[in-house]
């Protein structure tokens, strides 16, 4: 028995070690070729009736989605803007033209029949802008006006206390709100001038001054889109508004600030020595880096001698106040506390006025900017509950600022 094996023999027909033919490819890419053009001819249909409905959906939500704008925005379909209320009034046959701007109020502005709506006043704290508004011709409807367009534009109107927004009675006999009912009103209660018509407790005031009639408005949330709808907010939001066949609808979208006469570029605006001082600290701050750039030896853990929880001291702190009675700087602590947090929040530098943060809060948050400025730096509370809801009404106000 010889050590070699013989191999077996191939079986008949197959080919071993013997490449493919040429032709072999073309035939499978002939093959597969029919088979595309099936599935595309299958699934061409679906995928175009796909392709039509992702079309109209994207065309869709671009058309319906809420055009943006401020509170009491006339053409803001938000909740708190006013476009249902315009739309109301435009198809009674009033005209309304919204303006932006005061020069746009002053373009837009009719004759003595016609009517200004002046809403977000916080906007319009400039005196000259105010000056310019009170020339303007035609009754005045103010809503929720801050103290400087109350003064201005509404004289002899002062500011009372803050109320609940809220259903209420007109309690009053101006056809108006006699004709609307109950309505939600509230916001701020006015103190009216001799021979005026004060109705919802006070929050609606009407008089007559200088042969034009003026209506301050405590609030305007039966204005808006979100309220429109309740109790007598449309009929009292009409019957208001709607008493002029025109209508200067101003809603400043940004704070407003009368321009100065001439222009001027940048390079004019700043002095002359502010290039030589700018390069004078650039080289102070390198050779002060220069001179703290040595190294540093290991950082020294000292054990404190008493270590106080912040939750002591803040309740030491609190009792002190309270023995004291010194609710004034408790509720100054509490104010300069939250303002310390809000200010960076809202991208404030730090020594912002006050006028730029109650804009800014009332901007981010829609609530009231009166209202904002008596929580932030109104007066001391006269009692404890009045401390406690102060804390309260800061603690509301920063959560709105931050998840607004």
């Amino acid at each position: 028995m010889s050590g070699r094996t013989t191999d077996a023999p191939a079986p008949q027909g197959t080919v071993t070690g013997t490449p493919a033919a040429p032709g072999a490819a073309a035939d499978a890419g002939t093959s597969a070729s029919p088979r595309i053009r099936d599935l595309w001819a299958r699934w061409r249909g679906p995928l175009a009736v796909l392709a039509v409905l992702a079309v109209l959906a994207t065309v869709t939500a671009l058309v319906s989605r809420p055009t943006p704008g401020g509170r009491l925005d006339p053409e803001a379909t938000t909740p708190p803007g006013a476009h249902a209320l315009v739309r109301l009034l435009r198809e009674a046959g009033v005209d309304v033209r919204p303006a932006y701007t005061v020069a746009e109020a002053r373009e837009l502005a009719a004759g003595p029949d016609s009517l200004l709506l002046v809403a977000q006043s916080h906007f319009l704290a400039d005196g000259a802008l105010l000056r310019d508004l009170a020339a303007l011709p035609g009754d005045r409807l103010l809503v929720e006006p801050v103290t400087q367009v109350l003064q201005t534009l509404a004289p002899g109107v002062g500011a009372g206390a803050l109320t609940d927004v809220e259903p209420r009675e007109p309690g009053c006999d101006l056809a108006a709100a006699t004709r609307a009912g109950g309505a939600v009103t509230g916001g701020v209660s006015y103190d009216p001038p001799a021979g005026a018509v004060s109705c919802y407790a006070g929050s609606v005031v009407r008089f007559t001054v200088d042969g034009r009639t003026v209506t301050v408005l405590g609030s305007g949330d039966f204005m808006t889109n979100d309220r429109l709808d309740e109790d007598g907010d449309a009929a009292l939001a009409m019957n208001l508004a709607g008493v002029r066949p025109t209508v200067i609808w101003l809603a400043p979208r940004l704070p407003q600030a009368a321009h100065a006469e001439g222009t001027a570029t940048l390079d004019e605006l700043i002095p002359s020595g502010v290039r030589w001082a700018a390069l004078q600290l650039l080289v102070a701050v390198a050779l002060i880096a220069l001179w703290r750039a040595r190294r540093l030896g290991p950082v020294v853990a000292e054990r404190l001698p008493v270590v106080v929880r912040a939750a002591e001291t803040a309740e030491g702190r609190g009792r002190l106040y309270r023995a004291r009675r010194a609710r004034d700087r408790a509720a100054a602590a509490l104010r300069t506390a939250a303002l310390d947090r809000l200010v960076p929040r809202l991208g404030l530098a730090s020594d912002a006025t006050p006028a730029e943060v109650v804009a800014a809060v009332a901007l981010r948050t829609g609530q009231n900017a009166q209202q904002v400025g008596d929580v932030l730096y109104g007066a001391p509370p006269a009692d404890d509950a009045g401390l406690v809801a102060l804390a309260r009404h800061l603690d509301t106000l920063e959560r709105q600022v931050t998840d607004a």
